[in-house]
């Protein structure tokens, strides 16, 4: 069996990843439709609904279930890890883009120097998620494993 072969038989690998693809895709639409221009650093970034994170470890734990049962470590191992990046995603990534939005705003109006440089590259503000972005992914994430074990397993 070719190696190709055997990475497209791996479900819990493939819904994972079209997980993620799904929701960098649909995240980009929206934000084209919100903002009215094309935004190609949302087909990779973080932040922004839905959430990518989400979606791909929901993905990940939806297929783990499906293949190994709710008592596999496998599963154990995914849920806990989905637990820990949704966690992550509304908390301490939220308020680093809260922060971010802020000092870009007050060094807008006072460029700061450091180390006799001017800082003129803006801080990152899509790195969080609100909870319904979180929660549009986790739903995006176990849908789409779900219609992929219908169609594909």
């Amino acid at each position: 069996m070719s190696i190709w072969q055997e990475i497209l038989e791996n479900q819990v690998l493939v819904s994972s990843v079209i997980g993620w693809t799904v929701a960098q895709v649909l995240k980009t639409i929206i934000d084209c439709v919100l903002n009215k221009n094309f935004n190609a650093e949302r087909l990779f970034g973080s932040g922004g609904m839905p959430s990518s994170h989400s979606s791909t470890v929901c993905s990940l734990t939806a297929a783990s279930w499906i293949c190994y049962g709710v008592g596999s470590f496998e599963f154990a191992i995914s849920f806990v890890l989905a637990m820990i990046v949704m966690y992550d995603a509304m908390g301490v990534r939220r308020e680093t883009g809260k922060q971010a939005k802020l000092l870009n705003s007050i060094l807008l109006e006072n460029p700061l120097k450091l180390n006799g440089e001017v800082l003129q590259e803006k801080l990152k503000e899509y790195v969080g998620h609100t909870p319904l972005q979180v929660f549009a992914g986790a739903v995006l994430g176990i849908g789409l494993t779900l219609g992929i074990d219908y169609l594909y397993y």
